[in-house]
């Protein structure tokens, strides 16, 4: 039986393709493409260019492979673009994981692992880590799509024979570690990826924005998790539904958090280059400390991470930036749209 991979050309999909592959499992992929990367799919996986959201995909792919599980990634991810384009949001984040979750129920497939976010918790009351039981107070139409999205699955789980783990994730960073695929979306918002970017000189300078929040440093502190550590989340949970495990919602961070300039002083440490820091002041919705209490992933899933060092989370972003720098550097069309920019 395979392993529905939806958003598997994207950034934590491919490494999710890699490693259920890495594990033995057969691995079929759904992907639009609108912002992943058909190269980023492992060869060994079985490719659909397709829309979640388009039911006639979904039959086929269902028609064609014998599914067990799915494991849901597609979807749109940026804040800020979620502000201005909220129905769009609503459409791809909510109304296709609706659809899919509809075919599945349709197909007989009962196992569904969910990629969800801790921008459902919105501001947290105090700096504490965030446990499930927080409340739910979503700020932004992102973090509204994520948490619909549960809702769904909550009440399908209610209603049919399904059961579903949904991992709510912190800040996702860092690269495989055999160098096979990492963060390649253009202008991305990732600070990771934005400082290591500023390091190779792929960036004039990195923007801070807020320097006096309640923090050791006075910049927000977020809790970053290696995607590696993530993707094997993914794969306990599969093993844990297998198991005949009940529906469950976790979240998935290392439990300790580092600031902003902490994670800038890191880049520059590991990649021995001096970053250019804008400052700008506080951005609407941000909040100063958000940490994850992840003792229920630990001990129900049996999730225990392997790449909780700030050093090795930097090392191997920075590894996949040069990665795509060389690669950019053999590309004609990236040397024509580095002419262009360029004055002589």
């Amino acid at each position: 039986m395979a392993i529905l991979v939806t958003g598997g050309a994207g950034y934590i999909g491919s490494h999710m393709v890699w490693s259920l592959l890495d594990a033995g499992e057969d691995v079929v992929v759904v992907d639009r493409l609108s912002t992943g990367f058909r190269w980023a799919v492992a060869p060994a996986a079985r490719f659909y260019l397709g829309d979640v959201g388009d039911e006639a995909v979904l039959k086929q792919i269902f028609a064609e492979n014998d599914i067990e599980a799915i494991i849901h990634f597609a979807g749109s991810v940026v804040v800020p673009d979620s502000v201005a384009d909220p129905l769009g949001y609503y459409a791809n984040n909510t109304g296709n994981t609706r659809v899919l979750l509809s075919a599945a129920v349709k197909a007989g497939i009962d196992k569904f692992i969910f990629s969800s976010t801790a921008a459902i918790y919105g501001t947290p009351d105090a700096p504490l880590p965030v446990a499930e039981t927080a409340p739910l107070r979503p700020e932004n139409p992102y973090g509204q799509s994520k948490l619909m999205s549960e809702i769904m699955l909550r009440d399908t789980a209610r209603a049919h024979d399904f059961r579903y783990v949904a991992l709510r994730y912190f800040n996702v960073a860092g690269a495989d570690l055999l160098g096979r695929t990492g963060q390649s979306t253009v202008r991305s918002t990732h600070l990771m990826k934005v400082a290591c970017e500023a390091a190779l000189g792929k960036r004039r300078s990195v923007e801070v924005f807020g320097t006096d929040y309640a923090t050791a440093d006075g910049t927000g502190v977020r809790d970053y998790i290696h995607v590696s550590d993530l993707v094997l989340a993914h794969l306990n949970s599969l093993d844990y539904l297998r198991r005949g495990g009940a529906t469950l919602t976790a979240n998935c961070g290392y439990g300790r958090g580092y600031s902003v300039l902490e994670v800038l002083r890191a880049v520059q440490k590991v990649s021995d280059t001096k970053i250019t820091i804008e400052y700008r002041p506080r951005r609407e919705g941000d909040a100063a400390f958000v940490v994850a209490d992840a003792t229920l992933a630990r001990s129900v899933l049996g999730w225990t991470p392997r790449h909780d060092d700030l050093k090795t989370i930097v090392a191997t972003t920075l590894d996949w930036e040069r990665h795509l720098f060389q690669d950019d550097a053999t590309d004609i069309d990236g040397l024509r749209r580095r002419l262009a920019a360029s004055s002589f």
